[in-house]
């Protein structure tokens, strides 16, 4: 089983920056990539970036550009930066991690975090 702890959200003012981390431990071995979801009141929940462990990475159309993913290796962790944040940002966000598929190029993500609140309010 792979464990995921996610931190770095809270309270932010419209047009300012969050980082989340999400820490793994566990069965590290039998994933090879990793992700972001969020889910906001009331929306189904959507990928915004993932990460695979070579660094290839993957992003959602609206979010590329603001958010920007990355992997420490050597701590099992990933991060995700968030910049120019908006009322719109607010949601759970949740890490994920599974297996990418070199042949079909996806990514099953079969282990999640508890989730974390962002909040962007003035």
């Amino acid at each position: 089983q792979v464990q995921l702890v996610e931190s770095g959200g809270g309270l932010v003012q419209p047009g300012g920056s969050l980082r989340l981390s999400c820490a793994a431990s566990g069965s590290i071995f039998s994933i090879n990539a990793m992700g972001w979801y969020r889910q906001a009141p009331g929306k189904l929940r959507e990928l915004i970036a993932s990460i695979s462990f070579g660094g290839t990475t993957t992003y959602a159309d609206s979010l590329k550009g603001r958010f920007t993913i990355s992997r420490d290796n050597a701590k099992n962790t990933v991060y995700l930066q968030m910049n120019s944040l908006s009322p719109e940002d607010t949601a759970v966000y949740y890490c994920s991690a599974g297996v990418l598929r070199s042949g079909s190029g996806t990514i099953d993500f079969s282990h999640w975090g508890q989730g974390i609140q962002v909040t962007v309010s003035s």
